[in-house]
């Protein structure tokens, strides 16, 4: 990448900053139109901006590109990005076009496309990294690369035709599943549909689980049972169970019974909850660790990389058996004072004897005010008996309380609170297995 090139997949997730140093956003795609006899020209960038708001800057007020950060002159309009006719997103609907090579009628695709500099100030489409189709039957192989500009390819694709769907994957690769969710509802639901199905299952149900209801119903609905039953298993037992709530009660039985036992009753579970209660708002999979684990135990259960942040916050101490439904609650340990105490320190001696945990029927109201109350993240939920069945934690009572539409809905705007709250239709629920150990 030199100063007056620079190849465009390389900018995707690049800081912009004001001329104070400043950060204003990140760089989430190229704005290029298309000319009859010459080259697309670059008309601006495409910024998402605090809040997840995606801006549009004008070429013209970008000064310095290079080092992985583009500084701009700081005149930036905050008003919603909207593509218009003739307009062309490079990331989003250029790369992986099929191009035809006018030298020898030789097909390829379009890997990256730099962008050149010719005045200052103006910007053109310049090379394009392109791959030829693979010579070997190798499943390994890839074709051979080759560089080419812009006049010496003819593209294959009618203008605005968005690229493989397996490319807009690699583009967006080292995108949170809050922002690659974000990306997907800029594109058309048939894109939204192909995306989904070149998503492997686990990164499919990170995503689902940050999609507004109504995209969230469509994407599922678009996928067979297999597929379907392999994404739930991914997904947070809670969200799989307002997501699966939404179904038919034929396709739910029969998803249910595609589904991993342990996981398909943990689903099971909660939908015999109201939405509303405690019970309607766990996750079934806390960190839960007998009295006798040690404060080197517990910082080793808590470490691992897919833990949720949330759920990592402390471990539940309890009695066998230690899978929901537990034995006898006993109290919880905090992160915190584990890192206060020597590595060999049993938890049991370290629990907190002020956190009361909450019924499984306490109502929504009754959780939130208890988190708010004691500043908790997660707060333990128990049943009649006195047994540990999940947690409530602070992402939980945030998707419960903010409104269906608050990932569309501009910074600064008020939320609309006013809306009606799903019950849970319940499923026919079969004996419990008896758990026997630590999942």
């Amino acid at each position: 990448m030199s100063a007056n090139r620079v190849f465009i997949a390389r900018l995707a997730g690049c800081s912009v900053f004001d001329p104070a140093g400043d950060k204003v956003g990140k760089v989430r795609d190229v704005l290029v139109v298309y000319r009859r006899d010459e080259p697309p020209r670059v008309v601006g960038l495409i910024v998402e901006v605090p809040g997840k708001r995606r801006v549009f800057v004008g070429i013209g007020r970008v000064t310095s590109i290079g080092s992985g950060q583009i500084i701009t002159n700081g005149l930036i309009t905050l008003r919603r990005f909207e593509q218009r006719g003739g307009e062309t997103r490079v990331i989003a609907e250029m790369l992986g076009r099929k191009v035809t090579l006018r030298r020898d009628g030789g097909r390829a695709t379009i890997e990256d496309v730099a962008m050149d500099e010719v005045s200052e100030g103006d910007w053109e489409i310049g090379q394009l990294f392109l791959r030829k189709p693979k010579s070997t039957p190798s499943p390994f192989g890839k074709g051979p690369t080759t560089f080419a500009s812009w006049q010496d390819v003819r593209e294959e694709n009618a203008d605005g035709e968005a690229q493989s769907a397996e490319h807009l994957i690699a583009a967006y690769s080292d995108l949170v599943p809050a922002d690659l969710a974000n990306t997907l509802l800029e594109l058309t639901p048939e894109r939204r549909h192909e995306v989904a199905a070149e998503l492997s299952d686990d990164r499919l149900a990170d995503v689902l689980e940050e999609l507004p209801e109504t995209e969230q119903i469509d994407m599922f609905g678009q996928l067979d049972d297999h597929r379907a039953a392999g994404v739930l298993d991914q997904m947070q037992p809670d969200d799989a169970a307002d997501l699966i709530a939404q179904l038919t009660e034929e396709r739910k039985e029969q998803l249910l019974g595609l589904m991993e036992p342990d996981e398909a009753d943990d689903v099971r579970m909660l939908l015999s909850y109201d939405a509303d209660t405690a019970g309607g708002l766990m996750t079934t999979e806390p960190v839960i660790v007998s009295a006798d684990a040690t404060v080197a135990e517990g910082l080793a259960l808590i470490r691992r990389h897919e833990l949720a942040p949330a759920l990592g916050a402390a471990v539940c101490v309890t009695l066998p058996p230690y899978e929901p439904p537990t034995g006898r609650f006993l109290g919880m340990v905090h992160f915190q004072r584990m890192l206060r105490y020597p590595p060999n320190e049993r938890l049991g001696t370290l629990l907190d004897q002020q956190l009361e945990p909450v019924r499984v029927d306490a109502t929504a109201l009754e959780v939130t005010r208890v988190m708010a109350t004691y500043n908790l993240v997660s707060v333990p939920v128990v049943d009649a008996a006195h047994r540990l069945v999940g947690v409530v934690t602070i992402d939980d009572v945030l998707d419960h309380v903010l409104p269906d539409d608050w990932r569309s809905q501009d910074p600064g705007q008020p939320l609309n609170r006013n809306r009606p709250r799903p019950r849970r239709a319940p499923v026919n629920t079969p004996a419990r297995r008896t758990p026997g150990g630590t999942r």
